[in-house]
């Protein structure tokens, strides 16, 4: 197999994707998806080995999951889409293609079935409060749902891949 080629600064900033940081502007900042641990099905993975796509997909998970966390029941997370005018769709899933696609299921405000389809290079995310739709006893926190994905995979009873990623 032969060894990927990098320039330096391509070398230096794959050096650097598993970092992370905050600068709060206040004392009682709650804490973010950068001031917590990795989970261990997301740490246990060298980064080197992890396409663009899923790693911007484990990190969009813990961020969604945090953004849950304080949310009370009248409220599920949505998304806005940053630099466009095409609304908010409320998350029902999120998947990647390797090596650098992130997909977003949902619905939008009138619920119609939405899906946004984008590379990890122009990925822009807005994370919102959605009211809930009243017909709905209990809040989704598919924060929570997809968080469950990031545990370390055992080798039987894997989730659902497309072929080669």
């Amino acid at each position: 197999m032969a060894e990927t080629i990098m320039t330096s600064a391509e070398a230096m900033e794959a050096a650097a994707l598993p970092r992370a940081r905050v600068a709060p502007a206040c004392d009682d900042l709650p804490p973010t998806a950068e001031m917590l641990p990795l989970p261990a099905g997301i740490a246990g993975e060298p980064v080197d080995e992890k396409s663009p796509a899923q790693w911007a997909y484990e990190r969009l998970i813990l961020y969604i999951k945090n953004f849950e966390e304080r949310l009370d029941d009248a409220h599920e997370v949505a998304m806005g889409f940053a630099g466009s005018e095409t609304g908010v769709m409320r998350i029902e899933g999120i998947g990647y293609f390797a090596p650098d696609i992130v997909t977003f299921y949902g619905r939008d405000e009138e619920e119609n079935r939405t899906q946004l389809i984008q590379h990890v290079t122009q990925l822009n995310v807005m994370l919102r409060a959605m009211t809930r739709a009243p017909e709905i006893e209990e809040p989704r926190r598919i924060g929570f749902r997809l968080a469950a994905e990031l545990a370390p995979k055992k080798k039987a009873g894997k989730t659902k891949t497309a072929k080669g990623s």
